[in-house]
């Protein structure tokens, strides 16, 4: 804050993860847990915690409206975990756990576009029907012929 009492823009605010356009998760939503690795680092895997797995209630978020509940819930489920064990250190762990979990979110709540009504071009109507026709005489040669009655 300045000598006026206004916020700073310099000054952070609490941390966020940024999820798609204006949406942002606050880290206080998200729990972060850390584990031993199953990865690399050799001896130094067996004593460091260095997995790393992050995890969003998608029921208890207060930041979420309730469409984006919703879609998560039907998408993800009530919990959505993002697990990082590929780096050696914990911190870089944390960031690709954050990361894989805001690309999940962002993923679930991508609404997709309605697909165009189009109609087939005369071209392909012509080229079905040749095809048709083509199969029909196929069919027809097969067929044994008329014998006499």
């Amino acid at each position: 804050m300045d000598s006026a009492g206004e916020p700073n823009e310099h000054e952070p605010g609490p941390a966020r993860l940024p999820i798609r356009g204006s949406l942002s998760l606050p880290l206080s939503e998200i729990v972060l847990r850390a584990s031993r690795s199953s990865g690399p680092g050799g001896q130094h895997a067996n004593v460091t915690a260095s997995r790393v797995e992050a995890v969003f209630d998608v029921d208890a978020s207060a930041t979420l409206t309730a469409s984006q509940r919703e879609r998560l819930l039907t998408k993800l489920g009530p919990r959505v975990v993002a697990v990082a064990q590929d780096a050696r250190s914990q911190a870089r762990n944390r960031e690709l756990a954050l990361a894989r979990l805001a690309e999940r979110l962002s993923a679930a709540l991508a609404v997709p576009r309605r697909r165009a009504a189009t109609r087939p071009t005369a071209a392909a109507r012509e080229r079905r029907l040749e095809q048709k026709r083509r199969n029909s005489q196929r069919k027809q040669q097969r067929r044994p012929p008329p014998g006499p009655d």
